[in-house]
């Protein structure tokens, strides 16, 4: 089977699994499978107010998708996209905040810039110290991660603390806040969705038609074989730990700039762990991550819809599950062929 192909239809069949699977769960639990979906359906994409908060869902696990989707492509398990959504959104407040005396033409790119650019740092942590000490990326980006919450809790609930109640920072100038594409009463859905979109595209190129592309690509197929033509390692281990820090960086200034405002105890929400679901289930590639972004942040908004109709919530994440565990299998087999090939 083509790859190009497969990478599309493994997706696509394992949803319509895990959709098939759960109409059993819901029939079992005495419900109606149709009604189920239709509120699903209904609860994701059945009004502007819907279909709004929909996009606000999908726009951050866009970006966080892209960054452990790029740090697997280099053959690097960023699972410290949390943290370096955090730091990244944490540190743009800090400045934006200040920003009021600018216009939005630089306050706007100026804090973006700086949350990529300190989650790119944050996550280049990580990368340095398996490019050159061989500390695995797993162990260094959760300990990074919990050093990045608990930083950040010290920060709203001290040097930046405003108010009562939720710890929160204050409110970032309104030069550095995303232009408002569409308002649904209370609901606003900023240019975030745009800048993920724009940013897939970015990435999708720079994977396929550059050089630093196929060199990330190449040390994450064949690190010995890369290294045996020329292509430094430890260069391109840190380099793909920065961008993927950078878009995780990205993530947290559209929740900062278009949704929040000012940096939240709970900004982040686990985002940067639905990341590597979502990673999964696009098959690491930029395009499919949109798709897949979109599918997570549709069944989270329905879900609501569902309980309506007397189905629990957590359906869907019995949904995801099984959807990330049909991708995850497939990949698994696959590896397992491949190696029985070379053995042979």
């Amino acid at each position: 089977m083509n790859k190009r192909f497969s990478a599309i239809l493994i997706p696509i069949i394992s949803v319509l699994i895990a959709l098939a699977i759960s109409t059993v769960i819901i029939l079992l639990i005495g419900k109606n499978p149709l009604t189920a979906y239709s509120a699903l359906i209904r609860g994701s994409f059945g009004s502007k107010q819907a279909i709004a908060d929909t996009i606000i869902k999908t726009t951050p696990l866009i970006l966080t998708g892209l960054a452990v989707g790029f740090g697997f492509r280099a053959g690097v398990f960023n699972i410290g996209a949390e943290g370096q959504m955090v730091m990244g959104a944490l540190i743009a407040a800090a400045f934006a905040g200040n920003f009021g005396f600018l216009p939005p033409i630089i306050a706007i790119p100026l804090t973006i810039l700086i949350a990529m650019a300190v989650g790119a740092g944050y996550a280049a942590i990580a990368g340095f110290l398996k490019a050159k000490t061989g500390a695995h990326e797993v162990v260094t980006t959760i300990m990074l991660n919990w050093i990045a919450t608990y930083f950040a809790s010290y920060m709203v609930t001290g040097p930046l603390k405003v108010g009562s109640g939720t710890p929160k920072s204050p409110e970032i100038a309104n030069s550095a806040q995303l232009p408002i594409l569409m308002k649904v009463g209370a609901i606003e859905v900023s240019a975030g969705i745009i800048i993920a979109v724009v940013a897939a595209i970015f990435m999708y190129i720079l994977l396929n038609k550059s050089t630093t592309g196929y060199e990330i690509k190449a040390v994450g197929f064949n690190p010995y074989a890369a290294e045996y033509g020329g292509i430094s390692v430890s260069k391109n281990i840190i380099l793909a730990m920065a961008i993927s820090g950078a878009l995780a960086g990205l993530a947290g200034a559209t929740e900062l700039m278009g949704v929040h405002h000012r940096f939240l105890g709970e900004l982040s929400g686990g985002k940067g762990f639905d990341g590597i679901s979502i990673a999964l289930i696009g098959q690491n590639n930029p395009i499919g991550i949109i798709f897949a972004a979109l599918l997570i942040g549709a069944l989270r908004t329905g879900s609501n819809e569902m309980q309506f109709v007397g189905v629990p919530k957590h359906m869907v994440m019995i949904i995801q599950g099984i959807v990330i565990f049909l991708v995850a299998a497939d990949r698994i087999v696959r590896t397992i062929m491949i190696r029985k090939k070379v053995t042979k």
